[in-house]
């Protein structure tokens, strides 16, 4: 029977291209790096401070280089060759773990010198992201780009899921973070290694100059395309209010009353609700109805971000984070495909590293205003005027922006 024929074939044809697999196995690796890393260093920032401003520093220390840099990243993907770009990040974050190692070494007492090494790691991330997701188009052919992206997602998902119970439980096991950042260098390494065995179709645009214009390119077109426009400011918006993963050190501290293995498995959560939503989509691609869904999804988002806030039970509150994951996952893949699909290769870079920004301040920048807000006025009523905010948003975005009650017809376009 033929894989169009055969719905489980279907599901997984983006397995039959091997380096889209190997680039896979090396996202996962790499992911895994850094969820392990943040866990570790979040327990360490709050145990040394025991202020969640500084928990929220820590998501701005990684945002900032994202700002500062996003159009040269963006333009260095579309110009340069993507994969030796990736293999220089990945070199980076081995390098941000090995310093992070050596901080440990001396029994910090103070976090400044930690806020510069994740200021090191912004500045390799905001390359590492627009560099990523423009090469993956590069992988697999335009017919099986949906299934890849799905499956993608639930790589990512996966590490995430891991990474931050790994994290925890090596964090407890060691009693202190140089376990974890040891682990996290040998996951870099391994990322750099799987990576420089994948081979990329190559692209036949021309390198374009770096100038102003083309610089702006990609901040042109998707203020250009309302459709593409709308669909990462709202996912901007809804997560940037509604990020509560910045506070979980309080919540698994103080509130739950849980340690580091508590943590980790609360950071944990979201991402098993985001794989298992992935799955679904991988065999059950969206349909027509695909904005609405989405829409829907972000306000289940900010109601299970409600639910969160006030929770007081550790299963109650892992429910809700997996929630959380899973509605979230839907508005990931909608972007994603919109923006991949519809935008030509020579500026994919750049349309991605606007893309990337969005993310970063929806999640960096929410860690920092979840932090401030929790300084303000409490941790509990932070998380829950965050989730407020949210449906407040999605609300909004629904009457401002018509195209996503739609996007059938640009998808099927784009695509």
């Amino acid at each position: 029977m033929a894989a169009s024929e055969n719905p489980n074939a279907a599901g997984r044809v983006a397995f039959t291209h091997p380096s889209f697999v190997q680039f896979q196995l090396a996202r996962f690796c790499i992911v895994l790096a850094t969820e392990m890393q943040s866990v570790a260093v979040g327990w360490q920032v709050y145990e040394l401070t025991k202020r969640p401003l500084d928990l929220g520093l820590v998501g701005l220390a990684q945002f900032l280089p994202g700002i500062v840099l996003f159009l040269v990243s963006g333009h260095a993907a579309d110009r340069y060759d993507r994969r030796k770009l990736i293999l220089l990040c990945y070199s980076g974050y081995g390098a941000c773990s090995g310093l992070l190692w050596l901080l440990n070494l001396r029994t910090p007492h103070s976090v400044y010198p930690i806020y510069a090494v994740l200021i090191l790691f912004g500045i390799v991330r905001s390359f590492t992201g627009p560099v990523s997701r423009a090469l993956l188009p590069q992988l697999v052919p335009v017919k099986d780009f949906q299934n890849a992206v799905a499956w993608a997602s639930i790589f990512f998902q996966s590490a995430v899921i891991l990474g931050p119970s790994l994290g925890g439980i090596v964090y407890a096991a060691a009693r202190g973070p140089a376990a974890v950042y040891t682990l996290s260098f040998l996951a870099a390494a391994s990322a750099f290694f799987l990576t420089s065995r994948i081979e990329v179709q190559p692209s036949a645009h021309p390198r374009e100059p770096l100038t102003v214009q083309t610089t702006l390119a990609g901040l042109r077109y998707i203020w250009r395309e309302k459709l593409i426009l709308g669909s990462i400011s709202l996912d901007l918006f809804a997560v940037l209010l509604g990020g509560a993963v910045a506070l979980l050190p309080v919540y698994a501290k103080e509130i739950l009353q849980t340690g580091p293995w508590g943590l980790g498995i609360l950071r944990s959560a979201p991402a098993a609700g985001a794989a298992t939503m992935a799955v679904i989509i991988a065999h059950r691609p969206l349909g027509r109805r695909a904005g609405a869904t989405m829409l829907w999804c972000v306000a289940g988002f900010g109601v299970a971000t409600i639910i969160f806030g006030l929770s007081r039970s550790l299963v109650v509150s892992l429910i809700a984070l997996l929630l959380v994951g899973a509605t979230d996952m839907v508005s990931v893949i909608v972007r994603q495909m919109l923006i991949q699909m519809g935008t030509p290769d020579e500026m994919r870079g750049r349309v991605n590293a606007v893309d990337m920004v969005f993310i970063g301040a929806s999640n960096e920048l929410g860690q920092f205003e979840s932090g401030l807000t929790a300084q303000w006025f409490g941790v509990v009523p932070a998380v829950v005027l965050g989730g407020l905010g949210t449906l407040v948003v999605t609300a909004l975005w629904a009457w401002w922006f018509p195209e996503l009650r739609r996007p059938r017809e640009s998808v099927k376009s784009a695509s």
